[in-house]
């Protein structure tokens, strides 16, 4: 058994993000990527960069996949993030196309 490109890309982005590894991360970003959470749209390496940056410092947060499934260059992913706010451990679910 194989795993597609799609996963193993997804596999390298959660690898550097837990690592909390930017030049990998940003590897995996287009120049032109977008990145929305619930409450805004970060879009761009530059913006993607500071972000990440930012949140790898004050949150401290770790990825955990949960379910993957790929289809050729597509895929979707159910995550649990977890971060740290002010002392205390917090977890999310959030999913990635």
């Amino acid at each position: 058994m194989t795993q597609s490109d799609a996963a193993v890309i997804i596999q390298t982005h959660v690898e550097a993000f837990n690592a909390r590894d930017l030049k990998n991360l940003m590897a995996g970003f287009t120049e032109d990527a977008s990145w929305v959470t619930g409450e805004s749209v970060f879009r761009g390496r530059d913006e993607l960069t500071e972000l990440f940056s930012s949140a790898m410092d004050g949150l401290l947060p770790l990825l955990e996949i949960q379910n993957l499934l790929t289809d050729g260059d597509r895929a979707a992913c159910q995550m649990v993030e977890k971060i740290s706010v002010d002392g205390e451990g917090r977890a999310f679910a959030i999913a990635g196309f």
